[in-house]
């Protein structure tokens, strides 16, 4: 063989090896795109799902506020209706006692004889069961009655406190 054909030859096997590596290089390009397009859908399924959950996530604790919300707006209407009407039955109470229409009276403590230690009222035509009675002054008893608003508007507001509570703690 000459150097000629023998440099012919080389070339031609150059040449061979060039268009193999290519094809293989071509053949490789296809197979790893198409995976990588695979990937690429796979990862865009995944990112939709995390997506839809988490957008579906977001609605129920909008709703779960939304009616946390709702809930608390009945409570505190509700412990307002309360608070309107205990209020309502003090004024009440206040007046009949201020007009005499209604008079508060205690009951009396006796001591081990049975003798009362305070004189009881000397009315006529009032029918008392049980032990004697005494009458309290007017102002006394406005006094009570003033207290006994403010508890009750306490317990009012304890209950609303306790109804908030509930409603937000899990």
């Amino acid at each position: 063989m000459s150097p000629a054909a023998l440099k012919w030859a080389a070339a031609g096997v150059l040449a061979l090896l060039l268009l193999t590596a290519g094809a293989t290089w071509k053949v490789q390009d296809w197979r790893y795109g198409k995976q990588l397009a695979e990937q690429s859908g796979a990862h865009k399924a995944d990112l939709t799902a995390i997506s839809n959950a988490a957008a579906a996530q977001v609605r129920a604790d909008q709703d779960k506020r939304l009616a946390l919300e709702q809930r608390l707006a009945a409570s505190d209407q509700t412990h307002h209706e309360a608070l309107t009407n205990a209020q309502k039955d003090q004024a009440r109470l206040r007046d009949r006692l201020a007009t005499a229409d209604l008079r508060l009276s205690v009951l009396l403590a006796e001591d081990s004889t049975g003798v009362c230690s305070v004189p009881a009222g000397t009315e006529t035509g009032v029918v008392v069961h049980g032990g004697a009675r005494a009458r309290l002054d007017p102002a006394h008893a406005q006094r009570i009655i003033a207290i006994t608003d403010a508890g009750d508007q306490g317990l009012i507001a304890l209950r609303a406190c306790q109804a908030y509570v509930r409603a937000v703690a899990p």
